[in-house]
């Protein structure tokens, strides 16, 4: 398995807009092959950070689910609600494998 967690700058004040984009790309990687595990947003104070983690079974259906940028139209739209709204002033994207404690999942 393999987790992407993509760590977000966002405008505190498109929260809205944020969510959304947050609600569309859940979707469509549950529908893709993934599994979200959601997004985390600024729950107290002024703050201007926000998460996703997704997980694929591995880098190469991650890759199939990545080739659907720029060309599937819902993919598209999704990117347009953050590109138009101005949601998301940077991101940036890490790949990570669990580690979990035998026998269980991390609870």
């Amino acid at each position: 398995m393999i987790t992407c967690v993509v760590h977000y700058v966002i405008d505190p004040a498109k929260i809205g807009d944020f969510e959304r984009f947050a609600a569309a790309w859940m979707d469509l990687v549950q529908r893709h092959g993934g599994v979200h595990h959601g997004y985390f947003l600024p729950a107290e104070g002024a703050s201007d950070a926000a998460m996703a983690l997704f997980s694929f079974p591995g880098l190469a259906e991650y890759e199939v689910y990545r080739s659907r940028f720029g060309s599937d139209p819902e993919f598209v739209e999704a990117d347009r609600i953050r590109d138009e709204s101005g949601c998301v002033l940077r991101y940036d994207r890490t790949f990570m494998r669990p580690l979990l404690p035998p026998g269980g999942s991390g609870r």
